[in-house]
């Protein structure tokens, strides 16, 4: 969770390991002072909160006992003269309404209800219901007896509405951050593995000609080679050619200044939209050439670009990158084109980025929501963009050379989207670092591991490292087993194969564990066959392994394969053990263990550990 003050990392620091965390942004308000519930109420709006509508049930159910001329809504002001008795009722009414996620208390001394007094009826109420309570008990020292209890029984206490409001939402992107996390993503059709090779080699020449800012046709082809959609430039070094490429390309055309000097062109004056035509062409040619002369006397002007102008723009955003000192590379995503230093609606995200990663990067954003389709602009495909995006991030991913790299802007238009302008900047120093990602904080998916390999009876499969994608497909896996290769792989047979379950399974982390997928494709088909998984122990010395494979191909080779791959994983990650935990009645699994070295001891309840000395 990101907090914007330093107030909240303390706020926020106390609640994280709150039993209940709001489900959602709706918030129902009680208090027995209006005005501190208009307070909150607009901090909640600001916020990106939402009031809870209060269906017409607990209205009905609150006009029973509340004063005729209350509020008739949400917030819910039980007065000034309002005792425990109205407190407790409404609060039963909003903790019933399926329209509330959470509740708000707000206290402020009155003669008729003592602050401790009140705080002992929340928690009595709090600690029967699923739905969080957060309070603001105002009065400085006279309410502290209530603050302390509240404090003693784990319900979120301030001494005013705002600091309640924003830790409420807080604890609401926690949940709904969670929740994102495992969530299965869709599989986005990402190809094999990007050309790079050559681009690696193209930073080294680059870096030795002393340049490390790369041109815009530079910096489009790497974005090209990870298929993301741009437009191309072309190189015109006198106006003569400028005019024949503009004429080949069809008017109207922009003209941008090619320098290896230039980091923003636009500052200096250096692009030139909306040509129109050969005369237009040629004055804005010089005009370009005049103002970078003027307002960068020192740039190498290596030419000018002149590429096809896009047209009936919907939307245009930024996706950009910045490498930090202590979090490494980071993502940024927002609103582009001019608006993005006037608006500054961005967000920000550590790759690598999958779908799900992708669509909260964007949810983030004000700009989101303008995605949706207003003012008759058709909504933006979020497929595309969640597709760009995780482009983008692998070529962050691959490429711990650049330091800075930017989109902007990224346009959409026609249902199309398109890179118009990109920019690339080079670190120098990462160059010889032998760390495959040190510009990372998060282990990308391993796809070393990935390869190729085929059964006994000449099928091929595929043996590469779990995703969460595959949730689908391992929960198909289990659901098709044989009850002795269920008890055989759990010990006992699996009755509910839960989300839960399969989130455990799929959503791992690669520098504690590894599960390596046997994938077998049928026409357009793919299944999971078999998984071997290894689990690091707590010192990292020691690590646990299990191996699972299909009843249909078991004697195929399958399951030896995959723990002799575990075995390579666990060498390379340098631990000194492994060891697996099997039934004493599991042959085969005994078999492919004696067959790879394993040393195997009895132990009582009729299991078997066997453990491979890898020192």
């Amino acid at each position: 969770i990101r907090v914007k003050e330093f107030s909240d990392l303390f706020n926020t620091a106390e609640v994280l390991d709150a039993d209940n965390l709001p489900k959602g942004r709706r918030l129902a308000i009680i208090t027995n002072a209006g005005g501190f519930g208009v307070m909150a109420t607009d901090a909640l709006i600001d916020l990106g909160g939402e009031l809870a509508v209060l269906s017409e049930k607990s209205i009905k159910e609150l006009d029973a006992f509340l004063p005729g001329y209350w509020s008739k809504r949400n917030p819910v002001d039980v007065l000034g003269d309002g005792d425990k008795d109205r407190f407790i009722r409404a609060m039963q009414v909003c903790v019933n309404d399926p329209q509330v996620d959470g509740i708000l208390v707000i206290y402020s001394p009155q003669a008729i209800l003592k602050p401790d007094t009140l705080a002992e009826c929340v928690v009595a109420i709090a600690k029967k219901s699923r739905k969080p309570f957060i309070t603001a008990w105002i009065g400085g020292q006279y309410v502290q007896k209530g603050r302390e209890i509240l404090i003693r029984n784990n319900i979120p206490t301030y001494d005013n509405p705002e600091d309640a409001v924003k830790t409420y939402l807080y604890m609401y992107h926690y949940h709904r951050n969670l929740a994102l996390l495992y969530e299965t993503p869709a599989e986005l059709p990402v190809s094999g593995g990007p050309p790079k090779n050559h681009l690696k080699a193209f930073i080294r020449k680059i870096v030795r000609e002393g340049r490390t800012l790369l041109t815009e046709e530079e910096a489009k082809d790497f974005l090209h080679n990870y298929g993301i959609p741009v437009t191309v430039p072309a190189l015109a070094n006198h106006v003569e050619d400028a005019q024949r490429i503009a004429r080949s390309l069809g008017y109207p055309v922009v003209l941008k200044v090619v320098s290896p000097d230039i980091t923003h062109k636009s500052d200096v004056g250096g692009i030139k939209l909306g040509i129109l035509n050969d005369e237009h062409l040629i004055n804005s040619y010089e005009q370009i050439l005049s103002a970078v002369r003027q307002n960068a006397p020192r740039a190498e002007i290596t030419g000018v670009s002149v590429q096809k102008m896009l047209e009936k723009i919907d939307y245009e955003l930024i996706l950009g990158c910045k490498k930090d000192k202590d979090f490494g590379s980071v993502v940024l995503f927002g609103m582009g084109g001019v608006g993005t230093e006037i608006f500054k609606d961005v967000s920000i995200g550590f790759p690598p980025l999958n779908q799900t990663l992708a669509r909260r990067l964007m949810e983030e954003t004000k700009v989101y929501k303008m995605l949706q389709g207003f003012r008759g602009r058709k909504p933006a495909d979020m497929k595309q963009l969640e597709h760009l995006i995780v482009s983008f991030s692998n070529l962050i991913v691959d490429f711990p050379e650049i330091a800075e790299m930017d989109i902007n802007p990224v346009a959409i238009a026609q249902g199309q989207v398109i890179a118009l302008d990109a920019r690339i900047i080079l670190e120098k120093e990462t160059i010889a670092e032998n760390n495959h990602y040190p510009h990372l904080v998060m282990t990308p998916y391993p796809s070393r591991y990935t390869t190729v390999w085929k059964l006994k009876d000449g099928t091929e499969v595929t043996l590469r490292p779990i995703r969460p994608e595959d949730e689908p497909l391992e929960k198909i896996l289990l659901s098709n087993l044989s009850e002795k290769t269920l008890r055989q792989r759990f010990f006992s047979l699996i009755k509910d194969i839960s989300h839960e379950m399969l989130v455990r399974f799929c959503n791992i982390d690669y520098d504690r564990e590894m599960a390596i997928v046997a994938e077998l494709k049928e026409g357009d088909q793919k299944k999971i066959i078999g998984i071997g998984r290894i689990i690091g122990e707590s010192d990292q010395r020691v690590a646990e392994y299990a191996v699972l494979v299909h009843d249909q191909y078991q004697g195929k080779g399958l399951g030896y394969k995959l723990v002799d791959v575990l075995i390579g994983i666990a060498q390379e990650k340098g631990l000194e053990e492994i060891y697996g935990i099997v039934l004493t009645e599991n042959n085969d699994m005994l078999t492919v263990a004696h067959k790879l070295g394993f040393k195997t001891k009895r132990e009582p309840d009729g299991i078997t550990r066997v453990v491979l000395s890898l020192k």
